[in-house]
């Protein structure tokens, strides 16, 4: 035992970048795949998640302390400083339970693919951390490891069963066929985006408009370029900064080739995923008779898509602007500004692009994360003390649009630590009539001789 937990305590410490070769190549050959074939689809979805790391840390060194001045120069006090995802991932890796909750959370999706109650395959491992760190933080408050491992299990089942809710968004919106994204900092906007996207269909006003990013760019003309929309955002930001007109310019620059680079980089995971995509379904076709299984990847594979970089670097300005002035905030939006994309992907291709909901929603998601970020900070600072990360002699707290600052983990970690007793049942209850409504009345990815799909 000692020896297995060394060898994935390896590839864990190494990252996904090389974590992700191994599993895909594994996951590959038990498809059928050549073992070079398998290995190189392995690499290349790594050179491509590593291209995008590249992209999303300039992203963050550029508009973190753009961000940060705009922020300074409103004299607002926010005592909870946006710390990145990186961050809580360290503190949740840290934890003296994390293994169990791990294997917990493999186990689950193994035991529900046997019983055919979910068609998620979840090899994006190095993301774990999003369910784990629920188990965490529950652990800490209450000092009960059973109901810390039972929030992660409770997180992995809903995250496995709104992958494959939202799969036909994937495949439809995206173009990634056989693909499913367990990525819960992608997922939990769900949450509140498909009950809020069906009251704005009730609104005409929003239930007629048809404005999308690509009537923005014919509207627009040259300005509507990604590139060029990219360079004004920058400048823009840049300037709210109080930057220097030098400073604004590399600002806009840099925005632009944010949104140029990111497309190319996401090009090379279609790549490296089309032949483990088509050797899943044959291979789920011979011996799962039709049955569909989906691979589950990071939601870095779609958060190249123009509409959802164009839709976050619109939410970012704005998500500055509500951490000053939203009631009860405590959070200062920084480092995880560069992972908006991640936050607004699904909600993006639920609305299939609408520009105008993309914005109310998306607003509406970046309230969850500024409160329920707030709410969290100080047990999250506490734990980051507590397993020995230096935060420094500041006295601030720190906070993250990742761990409970997502809906999903929030309403989890909210039921298991407080009034558990009455909380569980609650969620278990809310939870199971979502099942249905989406497995008995919507029949989305209900799996039937011939598999149905919305």
């Amino acid at each position: 035992m000692n020896i297995i937990m060394s060898v994935f305590n390896f590839f864990i410490d190494a990252g996904p970048t090389v974590m992700l070769p191994v599993i895909i190549t594994i996951i590959g050959l038990i498809f059928g795949l050549k073992i070079t074939r398998a290995f190189k689809s392995g690499l290349t979805l790594a050179i491509g998640f590593a291209g995008i790391k590249l992209i999303l840390d300039f992203m963050t060194t550029n508009v973190g302390p753009a961000a940060k001045a705009m922020v300074e120069r409103t004299g607002v006090k926010l005592d909870a400083l946006d710390v990145g995802w990186g961050s809580i991932a360290a503190v949740t890796w840290a934890s003296p339970i994390i293994a169990v909750l791990i294997f917990a959370i493999l186990i689950v999706n193994i035991v529900l693919l046997i019983l055919k109650k979910t068609q998620t395959l979840d090899v994006d491992i190095w993301n774990y951390h999003h369910m784990a760190i629920v188990g965490v933080m529950v652990y800490f408050v209450t000092k009960n490891v059973f109901l810390g491992v039972g929030a992660s299990v409770v997180m992995a089942v809903i995250t496995f069963k709104m992958s494959d809710w939202s799969q036909p968004l994937v495949e439809d919106f995206f173009g990634i066929p056989g693909v499913s994204l367990p990525t819960v900092s992608a997922l939990s906007s769900l949450v509140i985006a498909w009950p809020l996207n069906w009251l704005l269909d009730k609104i005409p006003f929003f239930r007629k408009s048809k404005f999308t990013i690509k009537d923005a760019q014919k509207y627009l003309g040259f300005f509507g370029d990604s590139m060029i929309m990219g360079l004004v955002i920058g400048l823009v930001i840049g300037f709210l900064a109080g930057y220097d007109i030098k400073a604004v310019l590399q600002l806009g620059v840099s925005m632009s080739a944010v949104l140029v680079l990111i497309p190319k980089m996401t090009a090379l995971f279609m790549e490296g995923l089309m032949p483990i995509s088509d050797a899943a379904q044959k291979w789920s076709q011979e011996k799962f008779k039709g049955r569909r299984l989906f691979i589950g990847l990071d939601a870095a594979v779609v958060v190249g898509n123009p509409d959802v970089i164009t839709t976050a670097l619109i939410i970012i300005p704005l998500t500055i602007a509500m951490a000053l002035v939203l009631p009860g905030n405590r959070v200062l939006p920084f480092a995880d500004l560069a992972v908006v994309p991640f936050r607004v992907a699904m909600v993006v291709a639920l609305t299939r692009g609408n520009l105008l909901k993309n914005i109310v929603i998306g607003l509406v998601v970046t309230a969850s994360l500024l409160w329920c970020g707030t709410a969290t900070s100080p047990i999250l600072t506490a734990i980051a003390k507590q397993v020995g990360i230096d935060l420094g002699s500041s006295s601030m707290l720190i906070s993250s649009f990742a761990a409970t600052s997502m809906i999903q983990s929030y309403l989890v970690f909210l039921a298991f630590s407080y009034q558990p007793l009455i909380g569980i049942p609650i969620l278990l209850i809310v939870f199971a009539a979502a099942w249905y409504y989406f497995d008995k009345v919507k029949h989305i990815n209900k799996e039937t001789e011939e598999p149905v799909t919305e």
